[in-house]
C-alpha cells in the first residue's frame, strides 16, 4: 500500500536538476574593460561580499556569443548592462540599480533609489557622464 501511496504522489512533485547541474549566475554584468574608470568601478563591485555569485564580461576582450542574445559588442561598450538569470536585460541607471541590488552590501542603495522618479533622474546623470567619459580615458 506505501508504494503506492508514493507512486500517486510522484507525478506532482517538481523535477530538481541533478546536483551536477550548474546554475546560472543570477546576473551577468557587461563592461567597458577598455576604460581605466570603467575597471576601476567594476573591480571596486567585484571585490564586494557576493561578487563571486555574479558573472563579469568584459565586453571589449571576450568572444562575440559571450555577450549573449540581444547585445553587440558595440553597445555593450557603450553603456554597461546587466542580464537577470530570466534573460532580461537592462542597462544603463537600471543596470547599476540591478546590480547594487545582487550585492548584499549595496542592496539597500540599490532598493532606495529604484523608486519613483529616482531610476530617471539616475539615467540622466549617467548619460551626462557617458557624455564626459572620453576625457577620462585620456
Amino acid at each position: 500500500m506505501h508504494w503506492r501511496v508514493r507512486a500517486r504522489l510522484a507525478p506532482r512533485l517538481p523535477m530538481l536538476p541533478p546536483m551536477d547541474t550548474p546554475r546560472p549566475a543570477p546576473l551577468t554584468v557587461y563592461y567597458d574593460g577598455a576604460c581605466p574608470l570603467c575597471r576601476r568601478e567594476i573591480a571596486l563591485y567585484r571585490s564586494q561580499p557576493g561578487a563571486e555569485q555574479l558573472c563579469w564580461v568584459d565586453a571589449a576582450h571576450c568572444e562575440p556569443q559571450a555577450l549573449g542574445p540581444g547585445l553587440d559588442r558595440d553597445s555593450a561598450l557603450a553603456r554597461l548592462h546587466v542580464r537577470d538569470a530570466q534573460g532580461r536585460l537592462v542597462s544603463g541607471a537600471r543596470g547599476f540599480l540591478a546590480l547594487w541590488q545582487g550585492l548584499p552590501r549595496w542592496a539597500w542603495l540599490g532598493r532606495l533609489l529604484d523608486r519613483g522618479p529616482l531610476p530617471a533622474l539616475l539615467e540622466w546623470g549617467y548619460r551626462l557622464f557617458l557624455r564626459l567619459r572620453p576625457l577620462w580615458r585620456r
